[in-house]
């Protein structure tokens, strides 16, 4: 393996540590797919076939996250406070409650998308960026 991950496993597995790049763009991926079924879905169909599309957005969401929390050292139901947040806030905070929500997320966004992940081999696995330098 060459450092890089297969989107298959990015998106399916929760284990292993994943670096920022892969991250973000899955984010942007998970959240452009529920925008576009958001939009594109009528209120009928919504409530039926959400019944699937949003059990498999979260739980890709939370191997994601799961990933990029591992290559930060941190376990990886962290993750289950960010979609939590996530849903509360979706498509826009109403309250003081989602603005606590929206207080993770900004927490989330530092330290997942901002901050590089630990330098070597932690708990989790080895640093997904220096994994093509160790052969």
């Amino acid at each position: 393996m060459n450092g890089q991950i297969a989107w298959g496993e990015l998106f399916f597995s929760a284990s292993g540590r994943a670096a920022r790049a892969p991250s973000w763009l899955a984010t942007l991926v998970l959240l452009a797919v529920a925008a576009v079924y958001e939009a594109l879905v009528g209120p009928t169909l919504h409530w039926l076939t959400g019944w699937f599309v949003y059990p498999a957005l979260v739980y890709c969401g939370a191997c994601v996250l799961s990933k990029r929390l591992h290559d930060r050292g941190r376990s990886g139901w962290w993750a289950a406070l960010i979609l939590v947040s996530v849903v509360a806030v979706w498509p826009h905070p109403n309250g003081f409650l989602d603005f606590v929500f929206f207080l993770v997320l900004v927490w989330a966004a530092i330290e997942l998308g901002a901050m590089p992940g630990e330098q070597g081999t932690n708990r989790y696995g080895p640093n997904p960026l220096r994994v093509g330098l160790a052969a």
